[in-house]
């Protein structure tokens, strides 16, 4: 590998760069830091593709890493001999990603492989789902989801829908490494690949029968029409891909009175009413809730731009609106769900959910208290898009659900990625259930803490931007691995779960954990609270999961402020 100056040099000297790149770069020629955090390594590619910044360089998103990536594809479809299986391209509302969608394009056609290219930006899970209809052997979507404007990325997918498994992943990374970014990278002229028919344009067929199997994942479809006089809802796609289908599904299943935050509903890659484009943040509702004030909506939702997320604020007993957490929305699904599948006699046979182990329990303990088998997986929806597949094989089970606390949902095996399309439109439904009940969706929520006991989760973040980021994060995970916490905030620890090792400590006494290795460690507390460290697949940061139980709120801020004590000595 050439130091990162010679990397620096080699770009710069390509007369595959544009003046535009060449004068970017020659404008941090006496930034030596900047020169090296953008040439010291490539853009890592794993199993969830690429992200990162887009400027010109080597570890950035730009029409030449994208291209590079493409080429790696093709080596391993081309392997396996599967190009006239062809891949299926989407890209979402980001800066660049049509251009790096065509790029992409142009790659696969130059190596003999067929592609199908949505004609304009689409959700995530209509690309999965999209894959799967055309018998594809793989996908690639171009956005960074719901990361800052500066962000893009490139989410690589197989024939079954999912995000690539390792062993392809490694593959492809490792076709990366061998070839020069440059030379080896073969394209062709988009236009002339379109009038081929190696390029096809694919589009409003495939929304349409995308949207029929959404449709087909409701629960009650009388539920909504029979409150769609009062029922009133506002929908925010914050300036993304959400904008036409998640409407488009709420109205096919009977609601009347939806209302769009008009100025959200303007696609934007710089996202300009929002800080950051993430339905996890209340304060990308400001907008929402002011119109649904105006209105009198129940509820506002909020897609983030690749609508495969979707939050939710709902209205409280004094007429405020709160945030429904990941967590929370997950187990008020589940609950719903399994209730109105029983109250329609409906229930399939066998059935099971999945989730996250950084997800609430709240969630396990209504399956449990229902008879539906939980299955718990590594963070990553490719993990429950694995569950899936293997009950496919076995033909025994019904998949009821599957959900991440960072606000990802799916119901329905049409897809295997989260899906913010078929979430809104259950959330809708599950609203106007409560609702002819004489209940929100928050009455919903302290009816289930009530039955199952209260239940407190909650993420912090830890940044480590710069060109040691990676480095400090490994520092900090090692150091919590190689000297394990005996307690958090004076309460003992019962349980380690390594996940990298695949080790579980319980009571001096190993057991495999039986999931695939990844960086994470899970503590369990002898009171039955649950702490989860694990560095972020996308940015620069450190996440911890708390999952408490209390008494009440107070109570679980009190255990949440002793248990960062902990964690803050020993970063």
């Amino acid at each position: 590998m050439n130091t990162y100056m010679e990397q620096y040099q080699k770009w710069l000297n390509s007369s595959v760069l544009s003046e535009a790149e060449k004068e970017e770069l020659c404008a941090i020629a006496n930034n030596g830091e900047e020169i090296a955090l953008r040439f010291s390594s490539a853009l890592s590619f794993g199993t969830a593709g690429l992200r990162g910044t887009m400027k010109t360089g080597l570890n950035a998103m730009n029409r030449h890493t994208v291209a590079h990536a493409t080429q790696g594809l093709a080596s391993l479809i081309l392997q396996e001999g599967r190009e006239k299986d062809g891949v299926a391209i989407a890209y979402d509302c980001r800066n660049n990603s049509e251009l790096f969608a065509h790029t992409a394009a142009r790659v696969l056609a130059a190596n003999g492989i067929q592609v199908y290219l949505f004609d304009a930006l689409r959700p995530t899970p209509e690309l999965s789902f999209a894959l799967r209809e055309l018998g594809c052997v793989a996908g690639i979507n171009i956005t960074a989801s719901h990361n800052p404007k500066e962000y893009n990325g490139y989410k690589a997918y197989w024939e079954d829908g999912a995000q690539l498994p390792p062993e392809h992943a490694d593959t492809v990374s490792a076709a990366i490494a061998r070839l020069d970014i440059f030379a080896d990278v073969k394209l062709t002229d988009f236009d002339a690949a379109v009038k081929s028919g190696i390029i096809r344009i694919i589009g409003a067929k495939i929304d349409e029968k995308y949207l029929a199997a959404v449709e087909k994942q409701a629960v009650n479809p009388s539920a909504v029409k029979n409150v769609a006089d009062s029922l009133k809802i506002v929908y925010s796609p914050l300036h993304g891909t959400g904008h036409k289908l998640v409407p488009e599904i709420m109205c096919r299943i009977g609601l009347k009175h939806l209302y769009t935050v008009d100025e959200q509903m303007v696609i934007d890659g710089d996202f300009p009413t929002v800080k950051k484009p993430n339905p996890e943040y209340s304060d990308v509702f400001t907008l929402g809730i002011a119109l649904a004030n105006k209105v009198g909506s129940d509820l506002v939702v909020a897609t983030d731009p690749d609508a495969d997320r979707v939050g939710v604020m709902t209205r409280t007993p004094d007429g405020s609106f709160t945030t429904i957490t990941g967590n929370q929305m997950g187990a008020l699904l589940v609950d719903y769900i399994i209730t109105a599948y029983r109250e329609t006699n409906t229930m399939p046979n066998n059935p099971y959910v999945v989730k996250s182990i950084v997800t609430s329990e709240l969630s396990a303990k209504i399956c449990a208290a229902n008879g539906v088998k939980m299955h718990n997986v590594l963070t990553g929806f490719k993990f429950i898009g694995e569950v899936i597949k293997n009950y496919e094989k076995t033909g025994d089970g019904s998949f009821l659900f599957g959900f991440e606390e960072s606000y990802g949902y799916l119901k329905g095996t049409y897809a295997r990625d989260k899906d913010a399309v078929v979430a809104s439109m259950l959330i809708c439904e599950m609203t106007a259930f409560y609702k002819a009940k004489g209940m929100t969706l928050c009455d919903a929520l302290n009816a289930l803490w009530e039955k199952y006991g209260y239940c407190y989760e909650t993420n912090v973040e830890i940044y480590m931007e710069g060109l040691d980021g990676p480095a400090r994060m490994d520092a900090l995970m090692n150091n919590l691995r190689n000297n394990p916490p005996k307690s958090f905030g004076g309460v003992a620890v019962k349980l380690i779960g390594d996940y990298k090792t695949g080790i579980i400590t319980e009571n001096g006494k190993e057991s495999p954990t039986g999931l695939p290795s990844s960086n994470v460690l899970y503590y369990r507390m002898e009171n039955g609270d649950v702490i989860v460290a694990r560095p972020s697949g996308t940015e620069p940061k450190i996440k911890y999961y708390y999952m408490l139980e209390a008494a009440d709120r107070a109570e679980a801020e009190e255990k949440l402020a002793a248990y960062q004590h902990t964690l803050d000595s020993l970063s």
